[in-house]
C-alpha cells in the first residue's frame, strides 16, 4: 500500500494534538507520513502556561513532545521554515525557504496573530506583543535592561496574565481596558468588580472604559508613557499589547479557499475547507457554526475530528464547542461557563457576594429551572460540579453550590448525569469515566492514560477523582498516582537501591508511564537531598535535581504573591555584629528591598527579583552570612533568649546552644519545616515548647522537648528526656531528627508524626535504642554535618547554576556583575 503524505502547516498546541491523535490511531505505521512546517524555531510548546517562562520555566519544560516522538513516528519537522504559498490545484505547498512539497492531505493549523491597535508610536522600542516564547524573552530582556514601569493594553485573559508577568519582573504595572470592566467577554459587572479588587490588591493599576491614544516617546524615540483616550498619562517604559487576536488565514485566502468575512478559514462539520484535501483546525478556522474559537479545548476537538477523517471511519464531526473558562489570574480564581449573560424573559439570577473576601458568584437559571450559565470569582471550587449541569436542572438548590465553605458541603460529582462532559479539553463524559472503571481502571493515572481526561488544562482532575471515589475505586495509600509507596517507604527504597535520580526511582518503584507530578517530584528531591552525603549528591540545583524542586527551592528564596522573592540570611541564635547589621541595611537600600524582623529572630528582605538574587547573596556572603533555608522543608531557625550571658535568672547559655544546634542541622531536608528554641530557664522566654525541638535549661542540665507546633493547630512539645549534658542532648537530637527524616510522611510536621507514632515509641527508639538504630542515626547526622555547604555560595561559585538566574537568554555570562552594575537601575519603592 502506498504511503500518503500529510503536510501540517503550523506546529502549535492543536497541531501537535493532531499528530498525537494520528499516532494513537496507528496512522504513521503504514498509511501516512507527516511533514510539519513550523514558523517558530522550536517545536510545539504549552502556550497555555506561557507565563511560567517569566518565572524560570525552560522551553524544554514547556515542550509538548520530545525529539523521540518525531523519530519514532517518522515525522519530518521543519523548524523556522513556514509555508509561504499553497497551490490546491497541484496539491503542493512552498515554504519560505523555497522547498516545494506535494501532499495528499494538508491541515492548516496556523493559529492566530496578535492584534496591534493602530496606536501612534506602537512600533517604538519598548512596545511588544505577547504571544510566543520569543515575545516573553524579549519582554524579560527589555525589563531587565532598566525598565521601571509597564502597561498592558487589554484586560482580557492574556492581558491580565501579561500584567502579572510584568509585576513579577519588578515593574510598576497598569492595565488598560477599553470596556467598562476587566474580562468583559466572561464577566458581568459584579464579577468584573470583584476581579478588579483582586488585581488592584496586587498593586496593579486598573484603567477601564478608556483606550490607548498614543505612545509617548522620549528624546531618543523610546517608549516613555501611554496617553489614554481621556487625556491621562500613564508612566510606561514598556508597553505590552494584548488586545485580542486575529485568525491567520492569509495562506488560505491567497489559495482561493473560502474564508469568513471577519477572518477564519471556512470549514464544514468535518473541519474540511472548500478544497476536500485541505482541512483547518484551531484558531485559524471558522467552524460550521460561524465561530472562530480562541481556546485550546475546541482546537483539540477539531484535531480529533480530522484525525478520524484521515485514519478512521470518518464519522466524527465538530458542531461547535463551549467557551467555558477556569483559571487563576493574579492569585484570584476566575471561572465562567454557559451563558452567564442570559437575561430577559423569566430567567432568574442567584448571587452570592462577599466584597471583603473578593468573592462573587452568580448562577443564571431559565424559566424551567435549567442552569444556563454562571460566573465564579475568588472561589471557583464548584466549577467542576456546575459546568457539566449546564442545560439541565440542578440536582440541588442553587444556593448550595454558592455558599462559602462551612455553610454545608455542595452536592458531589455523583449527581452528574452520564452524558455530562467532565473534561472539556478532550470531551470526556462521566459515562466514559464509568466505562473506563468497568474495564478495569483503578486509579487516576490509568484514567488519564486511557481517556486523556485531565491531561489538558488539568482543571477537571478534582472532579475525576471524585467520580472514581463515587464509583467505588479505592484510592491507593501511596504518595500519588505515580507511586504506591508512601514517603517513608520511598525513603527506604532509595536507601536500599542507592538511587541518585528521580528517573531511577520512578523506573524501579513507580508508574513510568508519566514523568511524575508536583507531589512526587519534590518529595523524591527532598529524599535525595537528605541522603545526599550517602549518595554522593552535592546540591539541590545540580543537573537532575533542580527540576525536582518546587518554586522556592528552585531559586533558593521564597516566592511572594507579587512574583518577587524574599531573602533570609541565617542569623544563628539571633546574634549578629554591628557590621553585619549595617550590611543588611545597605543591601536593602541598594536593591530597594523591604525589611522585616521575623518571629524567628532573623531579618527578612522582601521584593528581590529573580535575577537580583545572586547579587544580593554575594553582598551577604561577603559579609559572613549564608542561606537561612527559609525556602526549604528543612531546619529554619533555633530561637533563643539571652540566657545566662545576660539574664540574672539564666541557668544555661541558651544563646550558644541555639547557635550550636542551628549550625549542626542547617540545610537538613526533612518531611516538613523544623523549628527549634532554647530557653535559659523555666521562664521559657524562647517559647521552646512551641517548637519541633525545644530545649530548656535546668539546674542539672537540659530538658529536651519534641513535637511542638504553632500555627492553626498549636501543640505543646512533649518531654523526651531530662537533665541532659550538652553531649547527650546533641546525640538524642541527632537520633530524633534522623528518625523523623526517615519515617515522616509528606508535609507531616513533627507534631503530627509524634502523635501518629506515639511518644512512647519515639522515646523507645530515640532514647532507649529499641530498634538498634542509634549508631546508624548518629553516624548519618555526622555525615550531614561534614558534607554541609552553603547553598547560596555554591551557586555563586558555579557559572552553570548562575545561568538559571539570568534575566534573559543572552545575558552576560556573569549575571551577578550584570545585575550589580550601577548602570542597571533597581526599584526604590516598597
Amino acid at each position: 500500500m502506498t504511503t500518503k503524505t500529510l503536510v501540517l502547516v503550523g506546529h502549535g498546541m492543536v497541531g501537535q494534538r493532531l499528530l498525537s491523535a494520528l499516532a494513537e490511531r496507528g496512522a504513521f505505521e503504514r498509511d501516512w507520513r507527516a511533514v510539519v512546517l513550523a514558523e517558530e524555531s522550536r517545536p510545539a510548546y504549552d502556550r497555555v502556561h506561557l507565563t511560567a517562562r517569566f518565572t524560570g520555566t525552560s522551553p524544554d519544560e514547556l515542550a509538548l513532545a520530545g525529539p523521540e516522538f518525531f523519530t519514532e513516528h517518522g515525522i519530518e519537522l521543519h523548524l523556522g521554515d513556514p509555508a509561504e504559498a499553497l497551490d490546491t490545484a497541484r496539491r503542493t505547498v512552498t515554504t519560505a525557504g523555497g522547498c516545494t512539497l506535494g501532499y495528499e492531505a494538508l491541515v492548516l493549523a496556523t493559529g492566530s496573530y496578535p492584534f496591534m491597535p493602530p496606536v501612534p508610536g506602537a512600533d517604538a522600542p519598548g512596545c511588544f506583543a505577547y504571544r510566543t516564547l520569543d515575545d516573553v524573552d524579549a519582554i524579560t530582556a527589555y525589563a531587565a535592561a532598566g525598565a521601571r514601569s509597564g502597561v498592558v493594553v487589554g484586560g482580557g485573559l492574556l492581558g491580565l496574565e501579561a500584567a502579572g508577568a510584568l509585576r513579577s519582573l519588578g515593574l510598576r504595572t497598569s492595565v488598560v481596558e477599553f470596556a467598562p470592566r476587566l474580562m468583559p467577554l466572561q464577566l458581568d459587572e459584579g464579577g468584573g468588580a470583584a476581579l478588579r479588587g483582586a488585581v488592584e490588591g496586587m498593586g496593579i493599576g486598573v484603567h477601564t472604559g478608556v483606550g490607548a491614544n498614543r505612545i509617548e516617546l522620549d528624546a531618543d524615540g523610546v517608549t516613555d508613557g501611554l496617553r489614554l483616550s481621556d487625556g491621562q498619562l500613564v508612566d510606561a517604559d514598556l508597553v505590552v499589547f494584548s488586545a485580542g487576536v486575529r485568525p491567520r488565514d492569509r495562506l488560505a485566502r491567497e489559495a482561493g479557499l473560502l474564508c469568513g468575512d471577519r477572518g477564519g478559514v471556512a470549514v464544514d462539520r468535518h473541519c474540511r475547507t472548500t478544497d476536500p484535501a485541505v482541512y483547518a483546525v484551531g484558531e485559524c478556522a471558522q467552524t460550521c457554526d460561524g465561530q472562530v474559537y480562541g481556546l485550546v479545548a475546541p482546537g483539540y476537538q477539531m484535531a480529533e475530528v480530522v484525525a478520524e477523517q484521515l485514519h478512521g471511519d470518518g464519522s466524527a464531526s465538530f458542531e461547535g464547542a463551549d467557551t467555558d473558562t477556569k483559571l487563576k489570574l493574579l492569585g484570584a480564581d476566575v471561572a465562567s461557563f454557559g451563558d452567564p449573560f442570559a437575561a430577559g424573559g423569566r430567567s432568574v439570577e442567584v448571587q452570592f457576594s462577599d466584597s471583603g473576601s473578593g468573592v462573587y458568584k452568580k448562577l443564571v437559571l431559565g424559566a424551567d429551572g435549567r442552569l444556563l450559565g454562571g460566573i465564579l470569582v475568588g472561589d471557583a471550587a464548584a466549577y467542576g460540579l456546575l459546568r457539566p449541569h449546564t442545560g439541565t436542572e440542578l440536582p440541588a438548590a442553587p444556593e448550595s453550590f454558592l455558599l462559602p465553605a462551612g455553610a454545608g458541603a455542595p452536592p458531589g460529582a455523583e449527581l452528574l448525569p452520564d452524558e455530562a462532559v467532565v473534561c472539556s479539553c478532550h470531551n470526556v463524559t462521566k459515562g466514559a469515566v464509568r466505562a473506563a472503571v468497568a474495564e478495569g481502571v483503578t486509579e487516576l493515572s490509568e484514567l488519564k492514560a486511557c481517556t486523556r481526561a485531565g491531561t489538558g488544562c488539568g482543571g477537571c482532575t478534582g472532579t475525576l477523582q471524585s467520580l472514581l471515589d463515587g464509583f467505588g475505586v479505592q484510592r491507593r495509600p501511596g504518595l500519588c498516582e505515580h507511586f504506591t509507596l508512601s514517603r517513608a517507604e520511598l525513603y527506604q527504597a532509595v536507601v536500599e537501591g542507592g538511587f541518585t535520580s528521580f528517573a531511577e526511582v520512578l523506573a524501579a518503584h513507580g508508574n513510568g508511564a508519566e514523568d511524575g507530578c508536583a507531589v512526587c517530584k519534590p518529595v523524591v528531591g527532598s529524599i535525595l537531598a537528605t541522603l545526599g552525603p550517602e549518595l554522593g549528591l552535592r546540591h539541590v540545583l545540580d543537573p537532575g535535581q533542580r527540576g525536582l524542586q518546587d518554586s522556592n527551592d528552585r531559586y533558593l528564596a521564597n516566592l511572594q504573591k507579587d512574583g518577587t522573592y524574599s531573602v533570609v540570611p541565617r542569623i544563628p541564635g539571633g546574634e549578629l555584629t554591628a557590621e553585619q547589621l549595617i550590611v543588611i541595611g545597605e543591601v536593602a537600600r541598594d536593591f530597594g528591598l523591604h525589611t522585616k524582623v521575623t518571629g524567628g529572630q532573623r531579618i527578612d528582605l522582601f521584593g528581590a527579583r529573580r535575577e537580583q538574587l545572586p547579587a544580593v547573596w554575594r553582598r551577604l556572603v561577603d559579609a559572613g552570612f549564608e542561606s537561612g533555608h527559609a525556602y526549604g522543608k528543612s531546619l529554619r531557625t533555633v530561637k533563643s533568649c539571652v540566657g545566662s550571658r545576660w539574664c540574672r535568672f539564666g541557668q544555661g547559655d541558651s544563646v550558644q546552644l541555639a547557635i550550636d544546634l542551628e549550625l549542626r542541622y542547617r540545610g537538613l531536608r526533612t518531611p516538613h519545616k523544623v523549628k527549634g528554641g532554647v530557653s535559659g530557664c523555666l521562664r521559657e522566654c524562647a517559647e521552646a515548647r512551641g517548637k519541633d525541638i525545644g530545649v530548656i535549661a535546668t539546674a542539672k542540665g537540659w530538658n529536651l522537648y519534641v513535637g511542638g507546633n504553632g500555627g492553626t493547630t498549636p501543640r505543646h512539645a512533649d518531654l523526651l528526656a531530662s537533665d541532659l549534658s550538652t553531649e547527650e542532648l546533641l546525640r538524642l537530637t541527632d537520633r530524633f531528627l534522623m528518625y523523623y527524616a526517615r519515617t515522616g510522611e509528606r508535609l507531616e510536621r513533627t507534631a503530627a508524626w509524634l502523635e501518629r507514632l506515639g511518644l512512647d515509641h519515639v522515646r523507645a527508639v530515640v532514647v532507649e535504642d529499641s530498634l538498634g538504630l542509634a549508631t546508624e542515626l548518629e553516624a548519618q547526622a555526622e555525615r550531614h554535618v561534614a558534607a554541609y555547604q552553603d547553598e547560596w555560595r555554591a551557586v555563586l561559585d558555579d557559572p552553570a547554576k548562575l545561568r538559571a538566574f539570568a534575566p534573559f537568554v543572552n545575558a552576560p555570562a556573569d549575571p551577578v556583575s550584570f545585575v550589580d552594575s550601577p548602570t542597571v537601575p533597581v526599584l526604590q519603592e516598597q
